[in-house]
């Protein structure tokens, strides 16, 4: 089950991760990929919202990951700096997939293989007419995911 959205702006890109947040529960991960300044961390600022965090959410490039407290935590990690998938299991990704919160993978596609099955996958593209605007797919691999993406499609059509 895959869902299309085009955004025009960063507030829209930030607006739609926040109705995804809405819907995530403990457990679940969200799995970004595209280009350098896509708009990743934009997006996960905006499901950060949705989950109820009021910390300003930056991006954990230079520190693989960041944690956030709130109603359901949220564990965002940038795999971009690994140079292995090895590398993303050393920091622990396995324990907190596993946890009590929500897990956000920048650079997804780098660690893939490690990623459990079940996931929301995000793919996040430039729309080539206009500079702000994105194209973005939101893809999901499981029962729990298919379910958020269906909810999210339903929302979206009836303006929530």
């Amino acid at each position: 089950m895959a869902l299309e959205v085009r955004t025009d702006s960063d507030r829209a890109t930030k607006a739609l991760g926040e109705k995804l947040g809405r819907l995530l529960k403990s457990g679940d991960l969200v799995a970004l990929t595209g280009a350098l300044g896509a708009g990743k961390t934009c997006f996960t600022q905006g499901l950060a919202q949705g989950l109820g965090i009021k910390e300003a959410v930056t991006s954990p490039t230079f520190v693989l990951i960041k944690e956030y407290a709130g109603p359901i935590s949220l564990y965002h990690f940038d795999a971009y700096r690994l140079n292995d998938p090895e590398e993303f299991l050393a920091l622990g990704s396995a324990e907190y997939f596993a946890g009590t919160g929500v897990c956000v993978v920048e650079w997804a596609d780098r660690v893939a293989e490690t990623l459990p099955e079940d996931r929301i996958e995000v793919e996040i593209r430039y729309l080539p007419d206009n500079p702000e605007g994105r194209l973005i797919r939101l893809t999901g691999r499981g029962r729990r995911s298919q379910s958020v993406v269906e909810e999210l499609k339903r929302g979206l059509r009836t303006g929530n």
